[in-house]
């Protein structure tokens, strides 16, 4: 059962080999693998109201584009082996030395400063952040 393009009601009843089909159809290529069938009735049914309707408000697509004209984030410095990071959390310093390895804290190897930051406050933090490689300030 293929529904013409516009139909959106019918995509309910659409089994996934007909949505394949209508995506194909719409647009010009196959659909990304593993979707699931709800999210190709969504993402399809978007897409016909987007052309029926002619898309996003103006004052919508120019937000938008503001966010994407934003200098890209600066990202944490590059740690080299030989490093040292120091944080002190609730009047203890905690010493973290950067291995070839890893991150060594209190005599263990850990994979990520996160997973240390979280060992240190029983909480989740980005590791860069509770550090202070971020530029944020950390608590």
């Amino acid at each position: 059962m293929m529904a013409a393009p516009g139909e959106i009601r019918d995509l309910e009843a659409m089994e996934r080999p007909d949505l394949l089909d209508l995506w194909h159809d719409i647009f010009a290529g196959p659909a990304p693998k593993m979707l699931s069938q709800p999210f190709l009735r969504r993402f399809i049914a978007f897409e016909l109201q987007t052309r029926r309707h002619g898309g996003l408000p103006r004052q919508v697509k120019t937000a938008l584009a503001k966010t994407t004209d934003q200098t890209p984030r600066a990202k944490s410095p590059a740690l080299k082996p030989g490093g040292r990071l120091l944080r002190e959390w609730n009047g203890v310093t905690h010493v973290v030395d950067v291995t070839a390895d890893g991150y060594l804290w209190k005599g263990q190897t850990h994979r990520s400063l996160s997973a240390i930051a979280r060992a240190i406050t029983g909480a989740h933090w980005s590791g860069p952040r509770f550090f202070g490689l971020t530029g944020k300030p950390g608590s």
